[in-house]
């Protein structure tokens, strides 16, 4: 990672850990130390908005664009030389601590809590970038796994063989399809690759066959892809996910430069689409959390709570 690239994350609050890995505290973290406000991700699976460490082992590379991304996405930088995964989960909890530090002076915040905080126990790898890029993922999770954390992986689904490939599967495995068809695929998450499309859809083959809990994530923006509903419900019958998360787009972050507050869809029109996906797809709804505008479908067969 170059010089001001490394700069303009540190800017933005992200501690980078050594060549192309970052931390970041969301928005959740500090809600639940300071006020004992949770996450949609823990209202609905059980782990623990304060003790999540969210990170990514690529952050300056992405091979997609898309309209709605809130984050950096993706420089042409080639690494020429990867961190291995013991030295990245080791630097990713360092900067945890040292991100959640500061809450120890504050009369909101419990010393139990901000220990508990600085001792994380679960990891989203997500955050920015596509994760399945770098190149030594399993042994990443692997070694989050070793030291007690659950692992919830977030990907845009284009690196099936990386998938299929996982030795150590994530104990949650978020599958972002966030286009009904290849025509809306291209315009909205502008693909720096070429056939993206078919890639996904290579993922979606393959999730039936991992043994862990699988979601499919349909970020929904006004005016682009919200609606389809026929057609995204073909795509999850042949995911066959455990779960279906339609999210709201957020205004916020960079996404602003290419998108409209119009482009926000609100909480009922979420809630609306995802009532209709519960009579195309057999799912039911189990959780709704309006705050950040999602809702949870789920088949059933898994439960809720991982913890």
């Amino acid at each position: 990672m170059d010089k001001d690239l490394k700069a303009m994350f540190e800017k933005q609050g992200y501690a980078v850990v050594g060549e192309h890995s970052a931390v970041k505290t969301c928005h959740w973290l500090k809600e639940s130390i300071m006020r004992g406000r949770v996450c949609y991700k823990q209202k609905f699976f059980g782990i623990n908005s304060h003790r999540c460490l969210q990170m990514t082992p690529v952050a300056n590379m992405c091979n997609h664009s898309c309209l709605y991304c809130w984050r950096y996405q993706g420089s042409d930088d080639v690494v020429k030389e990867w961190d291995d995964p013991v030295t990245i989960v080791d630097g990713t909890i360092e900067a945890q601590r040292r991100l959640v530090s500061g809450f120890k002076g504050d009369d909101r915040c419990s010393q139990e809590v901000w220990e508990e905080a600085r001792n994380p126990n679960q990891v989203a790898i997500s955050l920015t970038g596509e994760p399945t890029m770098y190149p030594y993922l399993s042994d990443l999770i692997k070694e989050y796994k070793r030291r007690g954390f659950t692992t919830f992986l977030v990907t845009n689904g284009t690196f099936p063989k990386i998938i299929e490939e996982l030795d150590t599967l994530p104990t949650q495995l978020y599958i972002s399809v966030d286009a009904p068809n290849e025509e809306i695929y291209r315009s909205l998450c502008r693909p720096k690759i070429s056939g993206g499309w078919k890639r996904l859809m290579d993922t979606l083959d393959l999730l039936p066959s991992l043994e862990t809990r699988t979601v499919a994530r349909h970020t929904l923006v006004k005016g682009h892809n919200l609606g389809f509903e026929e057609e995204y419900a073909a795509l999850d019958k042949r995911a066959d996910p455990d779960f279906i998360e339609p999210k709201g787009y957020v205004y916020v972050g960079y996404s602003r430069e290419r998108l409209e507050m119009d482009n926000m869809p609100s909480f009922e029109e979420i809630l609306g689409f995802a009532g209709r996906m519960t009579e195309l797809t057999g799912m039911e709804i189990v959780g709704e959390n309006p705050p950040s505008r999602v809702v949870l479908l789920s088949k059933g067969s898994v439960p809720l709570m991982i913890r």
